[in-house]
């Protein structure tokens, strides 16, 4: 009769939640305690700014290229290119190339999703979160024409700049860059 009660009970606490779809998943709260459990994130830390907070990185006057990438943990395109900032970020810093990654996460997920996918995923950029639910006015002082979709990028040095909506490749990101490097 134990095992029988056992096995019951390892069947229910293993059970898997199902999707819409055919295919089933852990539900999101079993995987944030499992990812809790596992990844200490005492070490992670970044500056969380309102627009006005993030507006002076965004508009730096000096001789260096910025490239500054809006992302979320969230936003599946966003994490495919996170690698090609990361290799920006290590190989052209020796020619005054600085990255900021500026994540869009909301701020409940800080310590549960942010934290973790940046240990995980051993970010080197700099990372700052953008905490401000005035979306109308931020997004249309980051660039006129911003929808608001993610990724997008500003790359920028001085007066020069250019805004992009869109998801790169590591080449056409290299190429872009490459345009502010003459």
């Amino acid at each position: 009769m134990k095992h029988i009660l056992f096995v019951l009970l390892l069947s229910i606490l293993s059970c898997k939640n199902e999707t819409s779809g055919s295919e089933t998943v852990e539900s999101k709260d079993a995987v944030t305690e499992k990812i809790e459990e596992v990844i200490d994130v005492s070490d992670i830390d970044f500056n969380i700014y309102d627009y006005d907070g993030l507006e002076p990185f965004i508009n730096i006057k000096d001789d260096k290229v910025h490239v500054v990438n809006f992302w979320a943990t969230w936003c599946a395109p966003c994490v495919k290119e996170l690698p090609f900032f990361e290799h920006i970020n290590e190989n052209y810093k020796d020619q005054n190339v600085e990255v900021l990654l500026v994540s869009l996460d909301f701020p409940k997920d800080y310590e549960k999703k942010l934290k973790p996918f940046i240990k995980i995923k051993d970010l080197k950029s700099e990372i700052v979160a953008l905490d401000d639910t005035d979306m109308n006015r931020w997004v249309a002082m980051v660039d006129k024409d911003w929808s608001g979709a993610l990724p997008a990028t500003i790359i920028y040095k001085g007066d020069k700049r250019q805004f992009y909506e869109k998801s790169f490749t590591q080449e056409e990101l290299e190429t872009e860059l490459k345009q502010f490097l003459k």
